[in-house]
């Protein structure tokens, strides 16, 4: 899987919420983009020790933030309704114009791949 960049100013940061009885983390961040005459808004997720790299950003940063797209299938149980999630999982970010002021690639990876550990049952994205 590759991973693609956004750019844009940081709009929304989330606190930090747990999920399940692993300890699950995920924050959201907002990025906005001005895309002729509507504001495009675009959420990215943070999650487990990423979720710590966010408190360097600041609302009206702008960030360039690597991610991948993930999507997942969840179903409460056989008889009920069956629910696709699709999230961009952010990898890594550096605000723009400051070389690296984030967390980078390599320490979300180690981030991601304690996640992949879990199942993530417990949680419905």
């Amino acid at each position: 899987m590759s991973n693609s960049k956004i750019r844009g100013t940081v709009h929304v940061i989330e606190e930090t919420k747990s999920f399940g009885q692993k300890g699950f983390r995920k924050r959201l961040v907002v990025l906005e983009q001005q895309n002729g005459r509507f504001a495009n808004y675009i959420p990215v997720e943070f999650t487990n020790d990423a979720c710590d790299a966010v408190d360097g950003m600041k609302l009206g940063d702008e960030v360039d933030v690597t991610y991948r797209l993930s999507g997942r299938k969840w179903q409460k149980d056989p008889n009920s309704e069956v629910k696709y999630f699709l999230s961009a999982e952010a990898m890594g970010f550096n605000r723009v114009g400051e070389g690296n002021g984030g967390m980078g690639e390599d320490d979300l990876n180690d981030a991601f791949s304690q996640a992949a550990a879990d199942d993530g049952a417990d949680a419905p994205f």
